[in-house]
């Protein structure tokens, strides 16, 4: 059981004592009650709310119960004092005892260490990167795979069921352009087109080796051929090779999605019909006629009946169609349909979308809303565009993408671990700029390097310490003093970072934290080139020394441990 676990414990307890001794109503509400660090390291090692939370409810002054409170958790034998402060607000000092079981704890739990069961085994139905099937990843898709998928580690993590999901867009509009992008490359591998291809296809060089292939399997067959003969079997030929290019682009950040959902076999097999039976079944789907858009004369928009789910009745400013006035699905209604098949394997949906789908965040939650009777079972994340630079200026777009960078390129450039954290080290709903030269650079500016040498130097000072025959030892951990405690005391809130990241959904939080951590550590290590007794290795100090390596190397694996949430390499040498 780790310090907020078990100090958390310790507090439910003393409440319960408050219980049966009448100072406390039975049955109140604690979900609100926290056991945290003070703002202020000054004050205490442990705070709690709970008197202030409570004192209302209970119907009593809030120090009058934080009066109560104090007396109950100074019978722990690991609390060394409790104080109030302000109306109720409760402070605890801890035993060193406290910091050096703790290390125990990290040391006993390993990569284990943070992992709790917060989720209670619910399913997670996460989707995210979800590009069309076009063409190659490019670095505006890469902050939603990254952000999606450290989302999902992370409340694997803290005992959620995840399903990584994928959908592909493949009945729309877009991939009839791919087909046709591709029988024009197809042509002029047979030596029938070239120069600029024409306005409007896609105009990478990606697809040259399919359509190489095409010609060397078909000859001209299809070259001169209608369109109706040859647009199915390019668009599926493409599709497919655009969805190997797509994997093979997330495998490089270390991606890979449980499912693959395709739009068009979702349509094959009718869910969009069943998605509007249950609608209609609940009064939340009618036909009816739209108001005239806004601007335009009368004789310029014909009223047309269509299909209506009925979104104003969450918010929305307008009822929403789910077809168009040819009876194909509009993006809402296929969206719908798709969400209804998640819901059915699912406790809980998660989508990642980019920041330019916010428009419509308000009319999907509205239809899951209504097909689960249950808002709370799906939430969406934005996430900002990523600006890429290099030196301050902005980045060149890739003649092979057309008018892109690809998100080949750049892992290729900078590497996984240096595009995976970056990513993360903003909200992911904040603006973000990526300059190819500042994530590289080996400076304390730069948090991907920062975090990776803090766990290198680690690491080489354990093998330094090994060299002179030292090793890590939890003997005498009462020789650790007050630096060493403060920076135990950081490492010790990695649990609590880690199920308040799950519970609300935002990896960066991890990121922010090893941040801190690394920082911590390197101003320790760097307080034994002011202080010699301060070094972590004492030749002429076994005890110490092994106490000092032995809270280093349990620093390391917390560190390592929150590396490995975002799938980010802890470096032993740099």
């Amino acid at each position: 059981m780790t310090l907020y676990t078990r100090f958390t414990q310790h507090l439910h307890e003393a409440l319960d004592a408050l219980e049966a001794a009448g100072t406390l109503p039975a049955g109140l509400n604690r979900t609100a009650v926290t056991v945290e660090p003070p703002r202020d390291p000054a004050h205490g090692d442990l705070a709690t709310n709970a008197a202030m939370v409570l004192a209302k409810p209970a119907a009593t002054n809030p120090r009058a119960l934080a009066e109560a409170l104090a007396a109950e958790l100074r019978k722990i034998e690991a609390v060394t004092g409790v104080e109030i402060a302000g109306p109720g607000f409760l402070n605890l000092r801890l035993a060193p005892s406290v910091w050096a079981d703790e290390l125990n704890a990290i040391a006993a739990l390993g990569a284990d260490y943070g992992r709790s069961q917060l989720g209670a085994g619910k399913t997670v139905n996460i989707e995210y990167v979800s590009a069309n099937p076009t063409g190659p990843m490019h670095m505006g898709h890469c902050r939603g795979a990254v952000v999606g998928d450290a989302l999902a580690t992370l409340l694997e993590y803290s005992g959620h069921k995840v399903i990584r999901e994928y959908y592909i867009n493949d009945a729309g509009g877009q991939v009839d352009v791919l087909a046709r992008s591709v029988h024009w490359r197809y042509r002029e591998a047979l030596g029938l087109e070239s120069g600029e291809m024409p306005e409007g296809l896609y105009p990478g060089d990606y697809l040259v080796p399919l359509a190489k292939e095409l010609a060397a399997e078909l000859g001209d067959a299809q070259a001169n051929a209608p369109e109706a003969d040859w647009l199915a079997s390019f668009r599926k030929r493409a599709v497919a090779a655009m969805m190997d290019m797509i994997r093979a682009d997330l495998a490089l950040l270390g991606i890979h999605h449980d499912v693959f959902a395709s739009e068009a076999e979702l349509q094959a097999a009718g869910k969009p019909e069943a998605a509007e039976a249950v609608l209609r079944e609940k009064g939340l789907v009618y036909d009816g006629v739209l108001e005239a858009p806004k601007g335009k004369v009368a004789e310029d928009w014909e009223p047309v009946e269509l299909p209506l789910f009925r979104s104003t009745a969450f918010g929305d400013d307008q009822d929403r169609p789910i077809r168009k006035s040819n009876g194909s699905w509009t993006y809402f209604g296929a969206d719908l349909a798709y969400h209804f098949q998640k819901l059915q394997d699912a406790d809980e949906l998660i989508d990642i979308w980019g920041a330019d789908h916010a428009g419509t965040v308000k009319r999907i939650k509205a239809a899951v809303a209504a097909l689960t009777d249950d808002a709370a079972r799906f939430d969406v994340k934005l996430v900002q565009m990523v600006k890429l630079m290099r030196g301050g200026e902005p980045l060149k777009m890739s003649k092979r993408a057309g008018n892109f960078v690809t998100l080949a390129d750049v892992v290729n450039e900078v590497g996984k671990d240096v595009v995976r954290f970056t990513m993360l080290t903003r909200k992911a709903d904040a603006q973000m700029e990526f300059d190819f030269e500042k994530v590289v650079e080996a400076s304390k500016d730069n948090p991907v390097f920062y975090v990776q040498y803090a766990h290198a130097r680690i690491h080489s000072i354990l093998r330094k310490a090994a060299g002179e025959g030292l090793a890590p030892s939890a003997e005498h951990l009462d020789t650790l003093g007050t630096e060493e405690q403060a920076l135990i005391a950081l490492a010790a809130q990695f649990p609590r970072i880690v199920e308040a990241a799950a519970l609300n959904r935002e990896p960066h939080r991890i990121a922010f934290y090893l941040g801190d951590l690394a920082a911590a550590f390197h101003a320790f290590f760097n307080l034994g080139n002011d202080r010699t007794d301060k070094r972590i290795v004492l030749a002429h100090d076994p005890e110490t020394s092994g106490a000092r390596l032995f809270m280093a190397a349990n620093i390391g694996q917390v560190i390592a441990n929150g590396l490995g949430l975002m799938a980010v390499e802890a470096a032993t040498q740099m």
